[in-house]
């Protein structure tokens, strides 16, 4: 059967999710002033954007569930999610490829600093992050994969690919540019660093590189979902990317590292031309047959 007349991308779901993320988006730009006031009141000091990045995921979540049924998220995860007793060879296989990289990575900062690696102090730290570092990985392939990406495939994945990449990456830059405390009750605090972190996705200035790095990430993901047809192997690489962003203080230490292989902004490797590389050459495998073998064949219904 032709499927020619049908969108790329499923309009649908499309809408509804993008109307979810605006009330979301709204009720938190609302309420953070509220539960900023509240935490000052009880002695607490956090940064501003901080409070409002916390209070956004909250609410985000709440409109996701208020839209599960149009979203059919029940079922998105369902497929995303599905045999896990049967793809945990995925999930390792996905981290191992994913700690390959960041251990090629690191040796070429070692060798560019002429520094001896700390194995000690290395292994500790990677051993101490990688169960924040799995939650990590489970919240957000749950989110932008399983659900968005799976979500918005019909016909055909490139559009969806792209577009969840897209999504991905401006998701990760949307965040106040500036740490700042508020005193007192400020009740369009929360609009005003709305609007501050959309100005971002306008005008990145800095933020640029970091947002193709993010953009290519968010390709090797996706195509990790969509080659494996669930989300396991997706993350175990996106597990074994934050273990090496969290590692890559330690390896690196106080040297000065070439820009091509550092990049600028706060996250490491993501803006750094070395990683764009990396990104890339992942993209060109989890494309490749070898990488669909990881995951059981779909379940088929009658």
């Amino acid at each position: 059967m032709q499927h020619d007349h049908l969108p790329a991308i499923n309009p649908g779901f499309a809408r509804n999710f993008a109307f979810a993320i605006a009330i979301g988006a709204f009720s938190a730009a609302l309420l953070a002033p509220f539960v900023a006031f509240l935490l000052a009141s009880a002695g607490f000091r956090f940064p501003f954007p901080r409070i409002c990045d916390r209070v956004a995921m909250v609410t985000i979540g709440a409109a996701l569930v208020l839209f599960a049924e149009r979203l059919q998220l029940v079922a998105l995860l369902h497929t995303g999610f599905g045999r896990p007793l049967s793809n945990w060879p995925s999930l390792l296989k996905g981290l191992g490829t994913g700690m390959t990289v960041i251990v090629i990575l690191s040796g070429l900062a070692l060798v560019a600093t002429h520094q001896t690696p700390l194995l000690a102090a290395l292994t500790v730290k990677a051993i101490t992050v990688l169960p924040a570092a799995f939650l990590i990985a489970v919240l957000e392939e749950a989110f932008f994969r399983a659900i968005l990406l799976g979500g918005l495939s019909r016909n055909s994945h490139r559009a969806p690919l792209i577009t969840s990449a897209v999504i991905y990456a401006a998701a990760h830059l949307v965040h106040g540019p500036k740490h700042f405390y508020v005193s007192g009750f400020h009740p369009l605090a929360g609009f005003a660093d709305l609007t501050a972190s959309l100005t971002q996705l306008v005008f990145p200035g800095d933020l640029f590189a970091m947002a193709c790095g993010l953009f290519l990430l968010g390709l090797v993901l996706g195509q990790a979902f969509l080659g494996t047809g669930r989300v396991h192997f997706a993350i175990g690489l996106h597990a074994a990317f934050v273990v090496g962003a969290k590692c890559w203080p330690i390896v690196v230490g106080s040297a000065l590292i070439p820009r091509w292989l550092a990049g600028p902004g706060p996250v490491p490797l993501i803006a750094a031309p070395a990683g764009w590389v990396a990104a890339l050459a992942l993209l060109g495998l989890t494309r490749a047959r070898f990488f669909r073998t990881f995951a059981p064949a779909p379940e088929t219904t009658i």
